[in-house]
């Protein structure tokens, strides 16, 4: 994204490239997803009010000023969030999220921006209204975020597998992608070493936070383990803790929000990313890990939606067209991917957390965090190592 002056002059960000072999919103209508608008603002990340109604002025310039009504959502750890609507039941809500400080050590905003319009026209994420200097506005989409108790439900988690297939089936272009994790994981790591260096001996982190050393040796280990397993690379959201998923009671579906972290990846880096997350971030407690018995249930709906999306394209090695019947065998295949690829999950976001534990002002212990999520990754790596893939 541009960076204007802070008159808040209107540029276009770019488009994101036409996904040739998909059908809907992409099709036609002009060739490609609208350009998204850029107002050249910057809201105080201290006090976003101001800010955040002066981008409302722009994008709805016939409402009163006196009559927006606005939210403060206080549950996010790397932004800050705020509603704006006029209407009392939020039907007419926009979000405005406005970046948290150095955040971009952590998140690429142009590849955030991309990404939130490829979902966008496969209808995977809501409308979005304008990018401004440090951030995003966009449609509010109804419902509730999910808590802990929500992603145990099997019918909501079944919405939730589905859901995660529909992401997972969007095209790659035709191209091969690279999973960023390895990126990712080494830019993180990079970031530990480099900014916390003169910190690591300071009791507080000393304390249940590796070496640099034993983080490098455990990055390196990741790396030979988990891509011999064999896990497709595929469009994965990265951060599919519960608070970014929104359920719709109404329409009876869930939307996913937050893109921040989205980009191709391994399918089973973001299935055990998110069986982490059934733990909770506030308070965190592994006991809520799925069991075995509910991560089959949720993988049968997830492969079973994957494999409806999937089938009949070139390249396609599941099965005759029409032919979605899932095998014990698969589904064992996919929860020893999952369960090994937990363990990036963990190491990645203990990273993500001593980062921030030094940069950002949301109020979050970052690095109680981290070390949570250092302490699981050496419970479960014995674990997970002693799992075997069906021959």
């Amino acid at each position: 994204m541009g960076r204007g002056s802070g008159s808040a002059e209107l540029a276009m960000a770019a488009p994101p490239a036409r996904c040739p072999d998909c059908p809907g919103p992409e099709r036609g209508g002009g060739g490609g997803t609208p350009a998204v608008p850029h107002l050249g603002i910057a809201v105080d990340e201290g006090d976003v009010l101001p800010g955040a109604l002066r981008i409302v002025r722009h994008l709805r310039p016939a409402w009163e000023p006196a009559a927006v009504k606005t939210k403060l959502f206080t549950d996010g750890i790397t932004n800050k969030l705020v509603a704006c609507y006029t209407d009392e039941g939020m039907g007419d809500a926009l979000l405005v999220r406005v970046y948290g400080r150095k955040t971009e050590l952590l998140v690429d905003r142009e590849t955030e921006l991309r990404n939130f319009q490829v979902l966008r026209a496969h209808g995977c994420a809501p409308d979005l209204y304008c990018a401004f200097q440090n951030g995003l506005c966009y449609q509010f989409l109804p419902g509730i975020a999910l808590g802990p108790h929500h992603v145990r439900d099997p019918h909501i988690f079944r919405l939730v597998a589905r859901e995660m297939a529909r992401v997972h089936a969007i095209h790659a272009n035709g191209s091969l992608p690279r999973p960023i994790l390895w990126q990712k994981l080494r830019k993180y790591l990079g970031l530990v070493k480099t900014e916390l260096s003169p910190k690591v001996s300071e009791p507080r982190l000393r304390q249940d936070v590796p070496g640099p050393e034993a983080l490098e040796q455990e990055l390196a280990w990741m790396e030979q383990t988990l891509p011999p397993l064999g896990s497709p690379v595929v469009l994965c959201h990265n951060d599919l803790l519960c608070k970014n998923i929104i359920y719709d009671g109404t329409r009876e579906r869930v939307r996913f929000i937050d893109y921040e972290y989205t980009g191709y990846n391994y399918q089973a880096f973001d299935i055990g990313n998110h069986f982490n997350e059934f733990a909770g971030v506030k308070e965190v407690d592994y006991g809520l890990y799925p069991s075995k018995e509910t991560q089959l249930q949720w993988l049968h709906s997830y492969l079973q939606a994957y494999k409806e999306l999937t089938q009949g394209r070139p390249g396609d090695t599941q099965g005759r067209p029409g032919d979605t019947q899932v095998s014990q065998e698969e589904l064992e295949t996919l929860y020893v991917q999952v369960n090994k690829f937990s363990l990036a999950s963990h190491f990645l976001w203990a990273c993500w957390g001593l980062i921030q534990d030094k940069y950002s002002t949301i109020d979050f212990n970052f690095l109680r965090y981290a070390k949570l999520r250092f302490k699981q990754y050496f419970k479960m790596k014995p674990v997970v190592a002693a799992l075997q893939v069906p021959e």
